[in-house]
């Protein structure tokens, strides 16, 4: 396509028409080769070089489309080898372009720009573009600045996703020393190129150090080497003065060098810590200098960069408080903030300055990040290694600032509360860990180092009193204030709780408070349901109740999840016993108003069922009653009229109704519960499943639709509709389904028992998915566990295509059973088996069942990838059932506990972590304080078994189920009586099958039964 053609087409993709731009766009979607010369065509005239930019997109979107099927939006027609040779070399040679938004476009294009080369190189580097390191590694060592800037884009990406391992070692050796000496050229290179030697430098740290297991010599020479040049680099760099940078009126692009030096000091902290250990002291009193420097201009307005680049100074505060944290947390730093601890005031004077914005959430999943979040975080780590010193020191600072604040606003300053509610904030966030601090100072016998209560007592009321008849004109301060008091609330007196309790009350109440202050004030009712006592808070549940039941109608969004919250947590002051019937009620119908609208929000629902459950939970007179009378036909109505593309209503709808069956009273739902439910639920349940609704199985029993067809067949229905389902994303929800059943019907199962079973075990032969074949295994566990001998002979007679029905579930048993998943589940599997192998039934001594992987020499030590098994794939051994057993018991009595024999000793490992840094106590501790590895220690479990613990793992696990005696029983205790006694016995010829174990198995039983 000829170029005057192309600039036509091109002026047309800028045009209002929506249908003409695309037809443009389609006929240019084959000019390729045109486009590229067009868009870098260095000695065009103005009125081409202006409709660059519109070429430049549609090239990047020509590579995306035409270029390749490795793209995910590929349309075909790819481009001969030829043509794409000839825009490559014409994209790269934008690289050099005078023009620097034309250089970016070939690089990295801003904004709906990509980027055309770095995308160009993921699909042809190095196969089809082999000279593109070479030539770029030439490009950025030559002098030109232009060069340098555009090969240094590609670079920065280049580095970071397309170098493989083997690749990143030779091409960092020719790379590197070039990027250092682009750094210290600050007279002919622009301030944001010599940022990007240091971006790229910190990509190829990363991937050294992703690489240090694969090639640990290399890595471990290359970091000898090639680290401390760059860290006496960055030393020498902080030491200039950032002040000379923040004065520059036309930019800041000076501080994108000192940015990038700290996120990478921060990476090297992290990935390479021995080599820091000589240059800490130095880079950590820059980063204090850094800090004091940045304060004094911290509310200066920011002139901003040369570049499209931002640079402002949160950009710079935060990689330096990450750097902190990083160096605090490792504990290599003890020493320096022993002699620094007077200087940290420094720390939380910029978070005063820093209280532009008022942020009501700040929990950790929500808050955005930036210089409060950084701060915090650098504070929670300050006062985990050094608390009473860190404590005694905001106890300081926040003495000046309430003596600062109130002498500007008697100054007549406008802003005098900002520095006062950041200071709140800072000490607030950390409350639980102040409070903690507070409590061992004082069992140590010594004064406490900061006095929350008479802040709590003297300057919280102040600021609530000074700003009630004028409600709009601190409102931030004033909600600060609330959230305050209550992130104490335990230190408050009864008396001073009600205190604060009946402020927010009358901040509901009001008509003239603003938005600010009363999300504070939802948010302080909230921690103070959850933090003071409950004979503080209940007397004042009825009347916050009352007043966040409106809030529920008129909030939206994060401000509805919030009432939500606190509404939630009200409930269950004294489990509700202060609930009426009216009040109830009424919020029943509130509830159920906002869930028809937020019915599809996960979230929300998950607080719905929460209060929901709370109301039914309330054991306050006819409470339950009114709940269930308000809230059931509604939810009925919603499961029966739902269609079947809004599926989700539905099940909300049955999620709701499950949390007022888990309200219920110990004596059942009451009478016409299922009744009313169960029409619409059966009708629902033809395209879904739940499995709450068995809670009251003998209302199942005596129900009967129109048809005189019972509850019961109902829900059989409904597991062979999950049975012949091809769909297995249910997974776990038939087993506990039946299981519920056979736990709850009892006997009234045994006539339809034959063919429920056949049918599980049909279903076995074609199932795929672990927990799926979970599911169908499970249940006859349980049914193992409790009669034996009926389930095993109902098996033998059963024959399911030919095979034995008892040949099949053990199996799939045995073939599964170290795969499944839950608390309750593995227990009753483990149970199971012992009792099968105590029965000796001839059938299961008869059976032979996978064994161990037979080792081959050709895959001896080699990682077996999917292609290698395919050629070359597990073989088995066969073994006894009994054996099989015996193995699946001895696994799971080692996964419970130290194993019987552990091969002792290990080997050192020469590594970089900067151990040799640790204190007595951390070298004694893998790093550790004596308490940290205390607490990680319980966590994890013997030799980690937590990590296995289906009781960690596994929470969701039914609650009827974790109450079951199964749940209750030490395994441990159980399974080592267990191999006592098939020992004294010599159970179904135990000792002969004992033989057949590997020797680390027949170790652990020969320690076992002594």
């Amino acid at each position: 396509m000829a170029t005057n053609n192309i600039e036509g087409l091109l002026a047309d993709t800028l045009s209002s028409d929506a249908n003409r731009r695309m037809s443009t766009e389609l006929k240019l979607s084959s000019a390729g080769l045109t486009l590229a010369q067009l868009a870098l065509a260095q000695n065009a005239d103005m009125s081409i070089r202006q409709i660059m930019h519109s070429a430049s997109i549609v090239l990047r979107k020509y590579v995306t489309e035409r270029w390749s099927p490795y793209f995910p939006s590929f349309k075909g027609n790819s481009p001969s080898v030829e043509v794409k040779s000839q825009i490559r070399r014409a994209v790269f040679h934008g690289l050099s372009d005078s023009n620097r938004k034309i250089r970016s476009l070939s690089a990295s294009g801003h904004g709906t720009h990509a980027r055309t080369l770095s995308s160009i190189a993921s699909c042809d580097w190095p196969d089809e573009y082999p000279d593109l390191l070479t030539s770029l590694i030439e490009l950025i060592s030559s002098n030109s600045p232009d060069a340098v800037h555009g090969s240094m884009q590609v670079l920065t990406e280049f580095i970071k996703s397309d170098l493989t391992e083997d690749q990143i070692l030779p091409v960092l050796r020719q790379l590197l020393p070039v990027l250092l000496a682009i750094l210290g050229a600050p007279h002919q290179h622009t301030p944001l190129t010599r940022a990007r030697t240091v971006s790229v430098f910190r990509q190829c740290v990363t991937a050294l150090y992703m690489v240090k297991g694969q090639h640990p010599e290399a890595v471990k020479e290359a970091t000898s080497t090639i680290l401390p040049v760059w860290l006496d680099a960055f030393r020498v760099l902080l030491n200039l003065d950032p002040a000379l940078d923040l004065s520059n009126q036309e930019n800041w692009d000076g501080l994108s060098v000192r940015i990038q030096i700290f996120k990478t000091l921060d990476t090297i902290h992290t990935s390479f810590p021995r080599a820091m250990v000589a240059y800490l002291p130095d880079y950590l009193n820059a980063t204090l200098h850094h800090l004091q420097v940045v304060y004094s201009t911290y509310n200066r307005y920011a002139p901003g960069s040369s570049e499209d680049e931002v640079v402002e100074l949160p950009h710079l505060i935060c990689p330096m408080f990450d750097f902190l944290s990083n160096v605090v947390r490792g504990g290599k730093a003890r020493e320096w903030l022993l002699r620094q601890t007077q200087n940290l005031g420094t720390v939380e004077e910029m978070w005063a300055a820093n209280a532009n914005a008022f942020v009501a959430q700040e929990e950790d999943e929500t808050q955005m990040y930036g210089v409060r979040a950084a701060g915090f975080e650098l504070l929670y780590t300050l006062l985990d290694r050094s608390a009473a010193q860190v404590c005694t020191i905001l106890q300081e600072q926040l003495q000046q600032t309430i003596t600062s604040s109130y002498v500007a606003r008697d100054g007549g300053a406008i802003d005098w509360w900002k520095a006062l509610e950041a200071a709140l904030a800072v000490v607030g966030s950390h409350a639980e860990d102040i409070l903690e601090c507070i409590d061992d100072e004082i069992d140590s016998g010594r004064a406490k180092p900061i006095d929350i209560e008479d802040l709590l007592a003297n300057l919280i009321p102040s600021i609530l009193t000074q700003t009630r008849n004028t409600p709009s004109e601190f409102p931030f301060l004033q909600g600060r204030a609330f959230v305050f008091a209550s992130q104490f609330a335990k230190l408050l007196p009864l008396q001073i709780a009600g205190q604060y309790l009946e402020a927010a009350a009358q901040v509901l109440e009001s008509t003239v408070a603003g938005i600010p202050v009363k999300v504070s004030a939802v948010k302080a009712i909230h921690n103070f349901c959850e933090g003071a006592e409950d004979s503080a808070v209940r007397p004042f549940a009825p009347r916050i109740t009352q007043d966040l039941g409106p809030f529920l109608l008129v909030t939206t969004e994060d401000t509805l999840s919030l009432v939500l919250e606190a509404m939630s947590v009200v409930l269950e002051v004294d489990k509700g016993s202060w609930l009426s019937q009216d009040l109830a009620s009424t919020l029943v119908i509130a509830v159920l108003e906002v869930w028809a609208k937020n019915n599809k929000d996960p979230i929300f629902l998950s607080i719905f069922t929460e209060i929901l459950e709370s109301l039914a939970a309330s054991r306050a007179n006819g409470v339950y009653e009114t709940v269930v009378k308000q809230a059931l036909p509604t939810l009925c109505t919603a499961i029966a009229n739902a269609k079947p593309e809004e599926s989700w209503i539905a099940g909300s709808a049955i999620d709701l109704v499950s949390s007022l069956v888990r309200g219920a009273p110990q004596d059942g739902l009451g009478e016409g519960f299922f009744a009313h439910l169960a029409p619409s639920l059966f009708n629902c349940l033809e395209y879904a499943e739940d499995r709450d609704v068995l809670q009251d199985c003998s209302q199942i029993l005596s129900w009967s639709d129109p048809s005189s067809t019972s509850g019961l067949d109902h829900i059989l229905r409904l597991v062979a509709r999950l049975l012949q389902n091809e769909d297995e994303s249910g997974g776990l929800v038939i087993g506990d389904l039946i299981i519920h059943l056979l736990r709850r019907v009892g006997d009234s199962v045994l006539p339809v028992l034959p063919e429920l079973l056949r049918g599980m075990t049909q279903r076995m032969l074609t199932a795929k998915t672990a927990t799926f074949l979970q599911s169908l295994v499970i249940p006859f566990a349980f049914l193992v566990y409790n009669q034996a001998d009926t389930v095993i002979s109902l098996l033998e007679s059963t024959l399911v295509q030919d095979r034995s029905a008892l040949d099949i579930v053990i199996h799939t048993w045995c073939e599964n059973a170290e795969t499944f998943q839950g608390f309750w589940p593995t227990r009753i599997s483990t149970l199971a088996l012992s009792r099968l192998y105590a029965s000796a039934r001839p059938s299961l001594q008869n059976l032979t069942v996978k064994g161990d992987i037979i080792v081959k020499p050709e895959s001896r030590n080699v990682i077996m990838t999917r292609s290698k098994t395919r050629t070359t794939p597990h073989e088995f051994t066969s073994i006894p059932f009994p054996v099989k057993v015996l193995k699946l018991l001895v696994r799971e009595l080692r996964s419970d506990g130290e194993s019987a024999t552990i091969p002792g000793g290990g080997f050192e490992v020469d590594s970089d972590d900067g151990d040799d840094q640790w204190t007595e106590e951390e070298q004694q501790h893998q790093g550790f304080k004596e308490d940290e590895f205390a607490f990680l220690s319980d966590m994890l479990g013997p030799r980690g078994a937590n990590f296995d613990n289906d009781d960690i793992l596994y929470e969701s696990d039914d609650e009827d189920l974790k109450n079951d005696p199964v749940s209750r029983i030490n395994m441990k205790e159980h399974l080592i009586g267990f191999f006592k006694e098939c020992a004294a016995a010599n159970t179904n010829n135990f000792a002969a099958n004992v033989d057949r174990l590997s020797t680390e198995e027949i170790l652990v039983i020969h320690q076992v039964v002594g």
